[in-house]
């Protein structure tokens, strides 16, 4: 399935990732339209997010054909999503939108049950009702899930075929409550539905509560950084650009049906390589020397294992790489050092 002409919803347009996709997909496609849908909240910096659909906005204009929409709108606002689906009609939905962070959910969970599932329960009705509402109707449901449905699971690699009845945190349970939803209402309404389990996802213009960026906003002032676990803990961190790749390899292919007769499918996408926190320390910490952000190593504080979190993560990406031929493969030291380019360009202003 290709993209010309068609409406792309994209749910999160202000986060980090569904920001990178609506551009990606404003650039290659100027005949689409992108509707962007979210509701800036403040569980980080805003001023990122308003400069992310600043971006946007620039993109579309730049490319002539005022191909991007912006809603802001909560999914828990089922009126407002309705509406949305009633005026474009999209084609192709990706939902990235939701409330992010294991820790944060153990402080916050109404905030999980109103935008992961209540919000993920509306993005499903929706499209349901969109085969009676519009001609075609909604062609493919992807939406964001996450690695850490693999809770504490031994083994490794992490496999989609995997057992991941375990969760060790609300976020995670929400994550895996969406997978068996799509595959409910896919069975049902006959939608088509992707999920996609991203593993630790970083690069510029990211998000200031994960581990790269919050070290580094101590970093420059000189504070402790906290490791966890006493630094015994591996990561399979993925740059952006391998996402987005991933993301949009996944839009354009809708799943063949499963032997209950559904077409739905689950993929991971990581690095599969996984990285020790304190290698990764070491490596943020030299490409920030390299861009003059920092002048000298910080302090570490290791610190017990957090609850919810978890040892390790590791992607096992065999049916990313056999459906579509691509495997996420950005390093490390080059992930971060684009990144510390744009933390130097952004921050130093």
């Amino acid at each position: 399935m290709e993209f010309s002409d068609q409406t792309i919803l994209v749910t999160g347009a202000a986060g980090f990732i569904g920001f990178y996709l609506a551009k990606r997909i404003l650039e290659e496609n100027p005949s689409c339209q992108v509707v962007g849908y979210d509701n800036v909240n403040d569980y980080y910096d805003v001023s990122l997010k308003e400069e992310r659909l600043r971006i946007l906005k620039e993109t579309a204009d730049r490319q002539e054909t005022g191909a991007f929409v912006f809603v802001k709108g909560d999914l828990a606002d089922k009126e407002c999503l309705d509406a949305v689906f009633k005026k474009y009609q999209p084609d192709i939905v990706v939902n990235l939108a939701a409330q992010a962070g294991v820790r944060y959910s153990i402080t916050n969970p109404e905030a999980y049950i109103s935008s992961n599932i209540i919000g993920f329960f509306h993005i499903l009705e929706a499209c349901r009702h969109s085969y009676e509402r519009y001609e075609g109707g909604v062609k493919h449901l992807v939406y964001a899930s996450s690695s850490s449905v693999y809770g504490s699971n031994k083994k490794v690699p992490y496999s989609t075929e995997d057992n991941v009845d375990q969760p060790v945190s609300l976020y995670a349970a929400t994550k895996k409550s969406n997978e068996l939803l799509a595959h409910s209402y896919g069975k049902l309404y006959h939608i088509p539905t992707t999920g996609l389990r991203f593993f630790t996802v970083y690069g510029p213009l990211g998000r200031p509560d994960m581990a790269y960026f919050g070290f580094t906003n101590k970093l420059v002032k000189g504070e402790k950084i906290q490791i966890f676990n006493y630094g015994d803990m591996y990561r399979d961190f993925t740059y952006i650009d391998d996402i987005i790749e991933g993301v949009v390899n996944v839009m354009k292919k809708i799943p063949e049906e499963n032997e209950n007769g559904v077409r739905y499918k689950i993929y991971n996408i990581g690095n599969s390589s996984p990285e020790n926190l304190l290698d990764f320390v070491e490596i943020l910490e030299d490409c920030l020397l390299k861009e003059g952000i920092i002048t000298k190593k910080g302090e570490r504080e290791l610190l017990p294992m957090q609850p919810g979190d978890v040892y390790q993560t590791f992607a096992d990406v065999g049916d990313l790489e056999r459906d579509f031929g691509f495997k996420p493969n950005t390093s490390l030291k080059e992930g971060l050092s684009k990144y510390a380019k744009w933390y130097r360009e952004y921050y130093g202003k």
